[in-house]
């Protein structure tokens, strides 16, 4: 039976990756408690011990603003763990699968992005996961680096729920509307992993095309449309909120400014994961909408 070793079990895509996982081998899933990714020689005992076959890592420093004070610690786990994982996965004959961002890039294109485009990132977050890419990419091992965007899941903290919790405490709310993008549900993230595996395991490690795809739904959206659909949402769903959906204001980028830069364009080209591997891309809303379910159900 082939052992993964899963990062990050407590986040958003590592909690739904435990269930995606589970019938693919014995899941060997550690939080932040029992893997401290800023500690590399911890982090190589761990692997050492477990002696996985695959690693899978969605274990991340997503503090967007708050990494620009605290570059070390966002470069400690994003940047230098993955490329720790990468080696010891090589010294095993293991392989990886990680997680990447679209704030590799710096959203100037007018176009999605593909794999090919020059990252340009604008924030210490954005740099410490392109290093990241480079590092595991660097470190021999056998690997599967997913580019994706505006994660959100049912576990975890996300954009959809700091909106549901505004809207039971305002009545009006500013959102950013010139950023473009799609959001990827964790739940689309965790199958999809888990289909990758299945193929590589089937075909061969030796024949499968590991490498750097984008991954994430089809369709295209603002922060600002976001907010109003899961505010819609909610109130079809029964929910008392103080917040109607004509209540938030659609502004600028400049009119909100944070300490970390966000890409305008974080549209990211999935043909070539499609075309790869066959996976059937839905609608941003097909996947959120299972999501705001189970996050309005609670």
């Amino acid at each position: 039976m082939k052992r993964i070793l899963l990062t990050g079990c407590d986040g958003q895509v590592g909690f739904e990756l435990q269930q995606t996982l589970a019938p693919l081998g014995e899941v060997v899933a550690v939080d932040q408690a029992e893997c401290d990714l800023t500690d590399a020689e911890a982090t190589r005992k761990l692997v050492r011990e477990v002696q996985p076959h695959i690693i899978v890592n969605p274990a991340a420093y997503t503090a967007v603003d708050k990494a620009e004070s605290e570059p070390e610690l966002a470069m400690a786990v994003n940047a230098w763990a993955p490329g720790i994982l990468g080696e010891e996965a090589a010294r095993l004959d293991a392989w990886v699968v990680h997680y990447s961002t679209d704030y590799v890039f710096d959203g100037s294109k007018e176009t999605p992005y593909d794999e090919n485009d020059a990252p340009n990132p604008q924030s210490v977050y954005g740099r410490s996961k392109l290093a990241g890419e480079h590092a595991l990419l660097a470190s021999g091992a056998q690997c599967l680096i997913l580019r994706t965007s505006w994660v959100v899941g049912a576990h975890g903290g996300n954009f959809a729920k700091t909106i549901l919790r505004l809207a039971a405490e305002r009545d009006s709310l500013n959102v950013v509307a010139d950023q473009f993008g799609a959001p990827t549900s964790a739940p689309l993230l965790a199958e999809i992993t888990a289909k990758l595996i299945r193929k590589a395991e089937t075909r061969g490690r030796a024949d499968f095309p590991f490498g750097l795809y984008h991954l994430a739904p089809a369709g295209e959206t603002t922060w600002h449309q976001y907010a109003v659909y899961v505010v819609e949402k909610a109130l079809a769903a029964g929910k008392t909120l103080k917040l109607r959906p004509e209540r938030i204001r659609a502004i600028a980028t400049a009119d909100y400014p944070l300490p970390a830069k966000r890409p305008a364009n974080s549209r990211l080209n999935t043909a070539k994961l499609r075309q790869a591997f066959q996976c059937d891309l839905p609608d941003w809303k097909t996947g959120l909408d299972p999501v705001l379910a189970q996050i309005l159900s609670t």
